[in-house]
């Protein structure tokens, strides 16, 4: 090997090139409990700003791990609530709205500026049309008037669940005035109210008479009562019925008790109004001469009883000048009646020439509806005037009426107690099914008691509360 040959001088393994020295820097690991949402850098706002929780690679001062897990807390708040609204249906959008306009602020504090999710909410909101209000067509009743009562259609459906079946095709009958006369709704009453005592079963742990008046017979009256406010007898019948209620022995069967009570309401029916009307008739019957001509109004059952029984019974002979009520004429059928037995009728379609027909008339025969305490008669719309052109006239006025339909209320005019024919009423008007006479324009009152002044009728309440 020549001399001038460089000398292989062996290749150290190479070295990492020395490092200048300046300041070392330090890199501090992210938090094991940070979320990965909370770890990315949120991108730089328009403008330039830097948001102060982003983290920086300029080394500015990061999140501590208990400033990221809250963040992370409001986020999932955040999304709950995002969830919740979407999934709100639109019959509770009205009732958070309030709620969201509360909170809104708050949390575009908290949380930033709120996702598009949340404006699609409540836009969404927004769009839900309001319900439409349902306008009622029924005629407004002046105000002065809105203490009077009226008639109405009540759907079977729409009746409490204790109600009788009875009852209830009572109701329907009573509201389409299908039973129009107070005699005859206070006996289909009592009659439905047997078939709700038969079928009564008193519950374990009760009494018939503590659980009956207010569980069973109550409903049935509220629901009778809607449907067509109850005449004055009905009242005193009811109340009598629930007295003999309170009466019954607690320790009495149920048996022993309902067939108390069906036997109670079979005597006061028979009472009050079989024997009653009895003696009715037969008195008014006796007031009738051969040669008279009675007046009458409209029809009523006691009046048309008291001419058949003077005409066959008593074989009188007399003529009825029957003045028809205008609006409902039920004297037609009634004036039919009396000519096939015999009777001879002047049929007056209406009150306009009634003055001329009285001034033939030696008396005037009415059925009451009621009578007050003050000695005032409560009968069908019209009566009052035909008492008054009568005692302007001279001629007596006889009212008929069982003793059941009196009352201790006081009336002085017809807008007291009275009731509006559902079929006639307006805006700009009603029509009154009753009226009320006052007692200076009657003359007798023919009752199962005897005849008697109007003057009376307080004595014989008295009376009647004691027996």
């Amino acid at each position: 090997m020549s001399s001038d040959a460089p000398a292989q001088v062996p290749t150290a393994p190479s070295e990492p090139a020395p490092v200048a020295e300046s300041a070392p820097t330090t890199t501090t690991p992210a938090p094991e409990s940070a979320t990965p949402n909370a770890t990315k850098p949120a991108p730089a706002p328009k403008g330039g700003a830097k948001d102060p929780k982003t983290p920086a690679a300029d080394g500015e001062k990061k999140l501590t791990g208990a400033e990221l897990k809250a963040k992370a807390k409001a986020e999932k708040l955040a999304r709950r609530a995002q969830t919740k609204a979407a999934t709100v249906t639109p019959a509770s959008s009205g009732g958070q709205a309030g709620g969201d306009a509360k909170g809104g602020k708050s949390k575009q504090k908290q949380d930033g500026p709120q996702p598009a999710g949340g404006a699609k909410g409540q836009q969404g909101k927004q769009a839900v049309a309001p319900t439409p209000v349902v306008k009622d067509d029924k005629p407004a009743i002046p105000e002065c008037y809105s203490h009077l009562s009226m008639a109405k259609r009540i759907k079977m459906t729409q009746a409490d669940k204790d109600v009788h079946p009875a009852v209830l095709v009572l109701g329907q009958q009573m509201s389409a005035f299908a039973l129009n006369d107070s005699t005859a709704r206070l006996e289909a009453m009592l009659q439905a109210l047997k078939k709700v005592i038969e079928s009564y079963t008193t519950p374990q742990g009760t009494t018939f008479s503590r659980h009956f008046t207010s569980h069973v017979l109550n409903p049935q009256i509220e629901y009778l009562t809607a449907c067509r406010p109850m005449c004055f007898s009905m009242g005193n019948a009811v109340r009598w019925l629930k007295l003999q209620v309170s009466k019954i022995d607690i320790d009495l069967p149920d048996f022993e008790a309902k067939k108390l009570l069906c036997e109670s309401i079979d005597s006061f029916l028979h009472e009050r109004i079989v024997l009653a009307d009895l003696v009715i008739v037969k008195a008014a019957a006796d007031l009738i001469f051969s040669g008279d001509s009675v007046l009458t109004y409209a029809h009523h059952p006691l009046v048309e009883r008291a001419f058949q029984y003077a005409r066959h019974e008593q074989g009188k002979d007399f003529t009825v000048l029957l003045v028809d009520d205008p609006f409902e004429r039920v004297g037609k059928e009634f004036a039919k009646r009396l000519v096939s037995d015999g009777i001879e009728v002047s049929y007056i379609p209406d009150l306009s020439a009634m003055r001329t027909h009285l001034q033939e008339a030696s008396t005037v025969f009415v059925g009451a509806e009621a009578m007050f305490s003050n000695g005032a008669m409560y009968a069908r719309a019209g009566t009052c005037d035909i008492a008054i052109t009568a005692m302007d006239l001279g001629v007596q006025v006889a009212g008929l009426s069982e003793t059941i339909n009196f009352t201790e209320r006081v009336a002085m005019d017809s807008l007291t107690y009275n009731e509006i024919d559902p079929e006639r009423h307006s805006d700009s008007g009603f029509r009154l099914l009753f009226d009320t006479t006052q007692d200076k324009h009657l003359t007798v009152v023919i009752t199962e008691l005897g005849n008697t002044a109007t003057t009376s009728v307080a004595a014989i309440l008295r009376k009647l509360e004691e027996l």
